[in-house]
């Protein structure tokens, strides 16, 4: 059994010279924090985390993986992943070696949310399932196990054990 966990970047500041270059807010700091004490409350420990390369992913990727007791070295930053769609994140997935058994995934919305809501098939926890159709907002972590090579991941095939919103 495999285990993906998607994640969209904590609160970061609204502006800055580009978008690309958006900070982490000290809310979206304490958040991503949060959500790192979560994941190893829950047991998660990636073998791999992908990562998009702007600066409010990578700091929040580096605050979940310090409160999660996780090596920093685990991440690969992906410029692609910053504006990649739904079907270009999912190939990201689908080129993950397949020795590779938990894969944490730091992304954006709207990208983030609609993975996670295309693999899922509807058949994992319920009560994550019900917050989940809340939304995604800002620090929201979604926990899915997959059966599989990761080369097959296909639409559907992923259930969410579970979901959690990193608030500090």
């Amino acid at each position: 059994m495999r285990t993906l966990v998607i994640m969209r970047h904590a609160k970061a500041e609204s502006s800055a010279p580009t978008d690309y270059e958006r900070q982490l807010t000290e809310r979206g700091h304490a958040d991503a924090v949060a959500a790192g004490k979560w994941l190893a409350e829950q047991g998660v420990v990636p073998d791999y985390a992908l990562v998009s390369a702007a600066d409010r992913t990578t700091q929040t990727w580096e605050d979940v993986a310090v409160a999660a007791s996780w090596d920093l070295t685990l991440a690969e930053y992906d410029q692609g992943l910053y504006a990649a769609g739904t079907s270009t994140a999912l190939d990201l997935v689908r080129g993950v070696d397949d020795g590779i058994s938990t894969v944490m995934v730091i992304g954006h919305n709207p990208t983030a949310f609609s993975l996670v809501q295309l693999l899922d098939d509807g058949e994992g926890d319920d009560e994550a399932g019900n917050e989940l159709a809340l939304g995604f907002p800002t620090a929201a972590v979604a926990v899915l196990t997959y059966d599989g090579d990761w080369s097959e991941l296909d639409e559907a095939e992923a259930s969410v054990t579970a979901f959690h919103v990193g608030r500090a």
